[in-house]
């Protein structure tokens, strides 16, 4: 007990100690602490750590490349009866080893921190991120590189969670609460060397370690020369010397953990007043990503963003029908500081679900057949990306995604040609405020724009980066370049992909009017679309009747199929600006090794008419 507790003081997890010293017998304080092989450099005698290449321990989350991870959650746990009472269980006892890998690697944050410091105002990087980034480029000279760029990127992600349930023994209501946080540091060097990338990274930022990295990337970039059928074609790009950040007031990190678990505390018990709701949750997450690019072609750029999204979930059950039903509500995820979480609204939307979990287990299922349906933004954007979003990354559509995520029914032959009605107007866009996918810079170092993919039903542009846009004649990238580590090789990844409102006029009560036999959804729930992105099936999280152009009672087991073309040829009216939402995804994977990006999706509550609605189980 005291080396766990010695641990949680280290990390500045004092808000443990009570918990630690005061946990019932029957509780487990079970903790797992991710590190990377440490071992000593044969060339520079110095320390480099590696990442562990397998998961050896099913309590230990595998951050590739990661400095630390510490995962600390409070378990239900069933004591031995041979332990006597008053004994604390815990898995994964903190060693002397863990003990000084886990100093190594705040060495290692403090380094990170001090890196990308800047004087409050600053609108240059760091001086010692420059001298850092210079020397990548110098060393790609020698080995008669055409092109070289460097990415040193600190990630910081905190994972929070309170769960309440009832044991089916007593019926007491038990809190399980959850924390996780884990941070990443290091660099990543691009070149092309005979027209072919090559590309290396490490977790040990020195001015040794880049140059030696450089060189590793070069000697790769000429093996792949070997093979490669053309050379690698960079459209233009200007050079930019830039500072950015996403606008906020409060870093979230700052917050105590204590704040950020009471505010999930008490809507997760909001949601459990009423005893018929058998289960509720409440999750809060954070990210911050200092990242710093610099490229031969004159570019010097130093980002901050972050990230803030969460949600809230109830469970009701009938256990004489043997059905159970969910309720969610997910505020808009967002780009902003700890300023924006007031605007999520926790506690009137905790409310709010309770009452209509309830209301769902008792909904009788819809009536299939085909139905008009209205969509609402926190629906249709999941709509938006799996059937817009993803057809249209130029990548998929050549084939280059084929093996992992499919390819596209769009084609480069499709453009100008119609693949929706007038009605459908879509963006992608990376500058729109407090959207996941708002950047100041893509990391090809293109300043972030906006672009038309589809002008009133007429395809018109693919997402490109610098590699790709001569592919479909265009002069300039439309900025879709990112990785998502300083580890990994950035590629195509969609931007912000919004559907843009109908005219100011037209409200959400003049869509319902015009239905006669209908569904509105709200919510996400299960999808399913094909390689091709042109057959899929979705549900939804709520479902209302629509009849004689009124919205009635809830219904439940909604799901509804289509044809991508046809679905959006069957669009026959969007709402206005003042019903426009933007909605994000956090956990969008592509490539291999897969990659996760986080954008968001923005649209107005819109009409589809005849859509082939079934009864799902």
């Amino acid at each position: 007990m005291g080396d766990l507790l010695r641990f949680a003081v280290l990390q500045n997890l004092e808000f443990l100690r009570p918990q630690i010293t005061h946990m019932p017998a029957r509780r487990i304080l079970h903790h797992s602490i991710q590190l990377n092989q440490i071992h000593r450099h044969p060339d520079h005698g110095i320390c480099r750590s590696r990442l562990l290449r397998e998961q050896r321990n099913q309590n230990t989350k595998q951050a590739e490349g990661s400095l630390a991870e510490i995962y600390i959650g409070v378990l239900n746990y069933m004591q031995e009866s041979s332990k006597p009472s008053g004994v604390v269980q815990y898995a994964n006892m903190l060693t002397r080893r863990h003990f000084l890998g886990a100093s190594i690697i705040g060495s290692g944050a403090a380094l990170a921190a001090d890196l990308f410091a800047a004087p409050a105002g600053s609108k240059t990087p760091s001086a010692d991120l420059e001298k850092l980034g210079a020397i990548a480029l110098a060393e790609s000279k020698k080995y008669k590189a055409t092109y070289c760029d460097i990415r040193i990127v600190r990630l910081r992600d905190q994972r929070l969670g309170m769960r309440l349930s009832a044991d089916r023994g007593t019926g007491k209501t038990l809190a399980v609460p959850t924390v996780a946080e884990d941070s990443t540091f290091g660099f990543g060097v691009r070149v092309i060397v005979n027209g072919a990338w090559g590309f290396a990274s490490s977790p040990l930022v020195t001015k040794e370690e880049i140059a030696r990295v450089t060189g590793e990337a070069a000697i790769i970039a000429k093996a792949n020369a070997t093979i490669q059928p053309k050379p690698i074609q960079l459209a233009p790009v200007k050079a930019y010397r830039d500072r950015w950040e996403t606008p906020h007031e409060k870093d979230p990190f700052t917050v105590p953990i204590e704040e950020k678990l009471e505010l999930l505390r008490s809507s997760s018990e909001e949601i459990k007043k009423n005893q018929r709701v058998f289960g509720s949750s409440a999750t809060l997450s954070l990210r911050s990503e200092d990242k710093y690019f610099a490229s031969t072609e004159g570019s010097s750029i130093q980002q901050l963003i972050l990230q803030i999204y969460g949600n809230l979930d109830a469970t009701a059950v009938d256990r004489q029908a043997g059905i159970s039903r969910s309720r969610s509500y997910v505020p808009t995820q967002a780009a902003a500081g700890w300023e924006y979480v007031p605007e999520m609204n926790f506690g009137e939307n905790a409310q709010r679900i309770r009452e209509e979990v309830l209301e769902h287990l008792a909904a009788p299922p819809v009536k299939e057949g085909k139905k008009d349906l209205i969509l609402m933004p926190n629906h249709l954007m999941l709509t938006v990306h799996e059937s817009v979003a993803h057809p249209t990354e130029l990548d998929r559509a050549l084939g280059y995604e084929a093996n992992y995520a499919g390819t596209s029914y769009i084609t480069p032959a499709t453009i100008g040609k119609r693949i929706a009605s007038d009605h459908i107007t879509v963006i992608g866009d990376r500058t729109s405020p407090r959207a996941l996918g708002t950047v100041g810079y893509d990391d090809d170092g293109v300043k972030s724009s906006s672009f038309t993919i589809i002008d009133k039903g007429i395809f018109r542009n693919f997402q490109t980066t610098r590699e790709q846009a001569h592919l479909v004649g265009d002069k300039e990238s439309h900025g879709c370049s990112q990785a998502d580590s300083w580890a990994t090789v950035p590629f195509q990844r969609m931007p912000n992909v919004w559907l843009k409102p109908g005219p100011a006029d037209v409200s959400l009560d003049d869509l319902i009017s015009g239905i006669d036999d209908g569904v509105l959804i709200d919510g996400r729930g299960s999808y399913s679309i094909d390689q091709q992105r042109y057959n899929f099936q979705f549900g939804g999280d709520a479902f209302w009747e629509i009849k004689g152009g009124k919205k009635r009672g809830m219904i439940s087991r909604v799901a509804y199929q289509a044809r991508t073309p046809d679905f959006w040829q069957a669009c026959d009216g969007t709402a206005g600006p003042a019903y426009w939402r933007q909605y994000g995804t956090t956990g969008d994977a592509k490539g291999e090794p897969t990659q996760i990006n986080s954008i968001s999706h923005g649209c107005s509550p819109t009409r589809f008419r005849k859509i082939n609605v079934l009864v799902t189980d």
